[in-house]
């Protein structure tokens, strides 16, 4: 009976434990409160669902969308290394209700700008659809003729608003492909490798393999609204000329390829494909081309789209049939006016089993200020004899660093050819010390180009953050893709981690770090005005070039501890504060960083070379270095010290040698070493040789 009865309670208690989560059905208040902002008219809010992290939202009976919390989706870091918690509203036709930031360790926000500049960069997304092609750019606003839609970036946190926007479009096409029946794929097909026999293009076209779209002037000009005399831009149609005609042709199933391109132009071009990759052959003759005259080989169509699901498909040019050897070569193929092969892709990707739509998009021009935008549609199906069915994939989609570097190329060449010129220029140091003038005068041009381009222009200013921010990536699992999405900081720390190896540090400190340009003009600047100069005691010097070092195991240190804490620690580089906002600023930081400026007029490079945490870094990495590359001589240090008092740095020791921790390369003793009328060693040597021309003479 005792044993009964412990057996009821247990089964009651297990029981009761196990209803309790049926009494919390609902999201917490917070969550709950959140998800209300973004569905204002929502009556009821479901607990995250079992089978997928959402919350349905419904306005009685109705559902209204769904919520989600972006980690739960996807977990890519942010800028500090640390994933940016979002919360995303989508509605049922795949429209976005609105972003909300949960969480971030975002400095640049934290510290710096504020939370208004990233909360007003999220708000961009109410409205806007997954179906549309968002792009961070400074042409906020604007839809271009193939469906993107630009909003406007932060212009010191390009990486963090890029990060942010490819994490709420991903984590939101997934969350539309589980959960939205009008995005769900259907089954994906690939073509039958084996399905092949000549055919010519006649053939092709009776069997519905070369997909044909013609539209008359008096068709266009019906669904326009409009004459096309209207507009002064469009050419007067020929007799009997239509308005488009456009041929199509899914170049992958290879009785289209091979018998559009020939086997060889075929093989060719599925070698030179990814994995993944889905070619659409267009062809076109009319008064509109599917392209303008002024397409750029190369890039995406924008008057040609394809759409399939609600989703764009974006056609990017292969440039292929730009080669003489790579033609269309179908027997019985008519002249065209217009060829191209596409690359068919973007966020939806391309099932060419399912049914889809291609898209031309007109601007037609009344004069200057008025004109009219026309959409013209026509539905495909690819004959599904050429296909074969098998298991849904995730769309392959090309990672955000891809764009970045594509947008920023010309920066990326401009910084290429600037450090391709100072690799060069070390390289070759022992020819240019020859000319101390020119040498002086590139120093100082290079200078320029390390504040006003690498340091203000394109954001390039290394940090103790970037040091941080990798060694917590190594600890929490490496991915390369983050570091590839500043591609002016990827292509500075790449190249300074290489040339610490042959040079040391000097070479960043002293050439590439925009805030050390900065010094240098400001020291330049006291003397100009006269300021006294003052030397730290050597003493004194020898023990404070060790206080960076402290500096940097504490910000080290506490950002395994607290990221956040560390954030705040590192202003104590004011490189946020001078370059990346342009001292622009809450007052404390910019008196701070003007303040090192000031001391700097009076003691040279006084932050650099005591309080700067990146440089201690590379000084420790920079003892690896394969060469001890200046020069010294025999008479340096014993008895000649005219080196050491004019190193402002003073990075050379009494006894001569050259302290390349601290040494900025700035190549001023080693022009002395070539000066006739300054190094001791020369002087002596010019004496010596004037005492043995002195002939002997016979005192006798």
């Amino acid at each position: 009976m005792v044993m009964a009865a412990i057996r009821a309670l247990v089964l009651l208690a297990v029981s009761m434990v196990a209803s309790v989560p049926s009494l919390q059905a609902d999201p917490s208040p917070e969550i709950q409160a959140r998800i209300q902002q973004l569905f204002p008219s929502a009556t009821h809010i479901e607990n995250k669902r079992e089978d997928y992290p959402v919350y349905p939202v419904y306005q009685l009976n109705e559902l209204l969308g769904y919520a989600f919390e972006s980690r739960d989706v996807s977990d890519f870091p942010g800028y500090s290394g640390k994933p940016i918690s979002l919360l995303i509203g989508i509605g049922v036709g795949g429209e976005f209700t609105g972003v909300k930031v949960m969480g971030h360790h975002e400095p640049v926000f934290l510290h710096g700008l504020g939370e208004a500049p990233l909360l007003e960069f999220v708000d961009q997304y109410r409205g806007l659809s997954i179906t549309d092609h968002i792009v961070v750019s400074s042409k906020a606003g604007r839809r271009t003729e193939g469906g993107g839609v630009h909003i406007d970036g932060i212009s010191s946190a390009t990486v963090s608003v890029i990060i942010i926007n490819d994490v709420v479009l991903s984590s939101a096409l997934k969350v539309a492909r589980n959960t939205l029946e009008e995005f769900a794929q259907a089954p994906s097909a690939q073509p039958k490798a084996d399905l092949y026999e000549p055919l010519t293009w006649q053939q092709m076209l009776d069997r519905g393999y070369i997909g044909r779209w013609r539209l008359s002037v008096e068709e266009a000009e019906a669904l326009i609204g409009n004459a096309l005399n209207v507009y002064p831009g469009v050419p007067k149609p020929q007799p009997d000329e239509p308005f488009t005609d456009i041929f199509f042709a899914y170049v992958n199933a290879p009785i289209i390829g091979r018998n559009l391109l020939g086997d060889e132009t075929f093989a060719r071009l599925t070698d030179s494909l990814k994995n993944g990759d889905q070619v659409l052959a267009v062809m076109s003759n009319g008064l509109f081309t599917h392209v303008p005259d002024d397409f750029r080989p190369g890039s995406l169509s924008t008057r040609l789209a394809m759409e399939q699901g609600n989703m764009t498909v974006e056609l990017r040019d292969t440039d292929w049939l730009a080669s003489q050897e790579n033609r269309l070569q179908a027997a019985g193929m008519p002249y065209f006016m217009q060829t191209h092969l596409f690359k068919m892709g973007g966020a939806g990707g391309f099932n060419p089993g399912a049914d889809a739509s291609l898209v031309m998009r007109l601007e037609l021009s009344k004069n200057h200020l008025v004109s009219d935008l026309a959409n013209f549609r026509r539905e495909v199906a690819l004959p599904q004899e050429l296909f074969e069915w098998v298991e849904v994939s995730e769309p392959l989609r090309l990672p955000a660093w891809v764009g970045v570097w594509q947008e920023r190329w010309l920066q990326v060449t401009i910084l290429m050819t600037g450090l391709a010129v100072l690799t060069v220029f070390f390289a070759c140091q022992r020819h240019f010390r020859r000319y101390p003038k020119w040498l002086h005068r590139f120093r100082w041009l290079f200078l320029f180009f390390t504040l006003l381009f690498v340091g203000f222009y394109a954001q390039g200013q290394l940090s103790v953050v970037n040091v941080t921010t990798l060694l917590l990536s190594l600890r929490d699992g490496f991915n390369i893709e983050f570091f590839l999405l500043d591609p002016v900081i990827f292509i500075l720390w790449t190249f300074t981690f290489v040339t610490l190896f042959i040079w040391g540090r000097g070479l960043f400190c002293g050439w590439l770090c925009p805030f050390g340009a900065l010094q240098e003009m400001a020291s330049w600047l006291g003397k100009t005005l006269k300021f006294r100069q003052y030397k730290i005691p050597e003493a004194w010097h020898r023990r404070l070039v060790h206080l960076k070092y402290g500096i940097l195991i504490g910000l080290v240190g506490t950002a395994f501890y607290s990221l956040s804490l560390a954030d705040q620690l590192a202003e104590v580089e004011p490189f946020k504060t001078s370059i990346t906002l342009y001292f622009w600023r809450y007052w404390p930081f910019v008196v701070y960083a003007v303040g090192l400026l000031v001391v700097g007029m009076f003691v040279h490079k006084f932050f650099c070379r005591y309080l700067c945490p990146l440089g201690a870094g590379l000084a420790m990495l920079g003892k690896l270095r394969l060469f001890s590359w200046l020069d010294r001589v025999k008479l340096c240090g014993q008895p000649c010290q005219v080196c050491k008092k004019r190193c402002e740095i003073n990075a050379i020791h009494v006894d001569g040698r050259i302290d390349y921790d601290e040494c900025i390369q700035c190549l001023e003793c080693v022009v002395i070493l070539q000066d006739d009328t300054q190094c001791v060693d020369k002087l002596v040597r010019k004496k010596r040789q004037r005492r043995e021309r002195i002939p002997a003479v016979n005192v006798a």
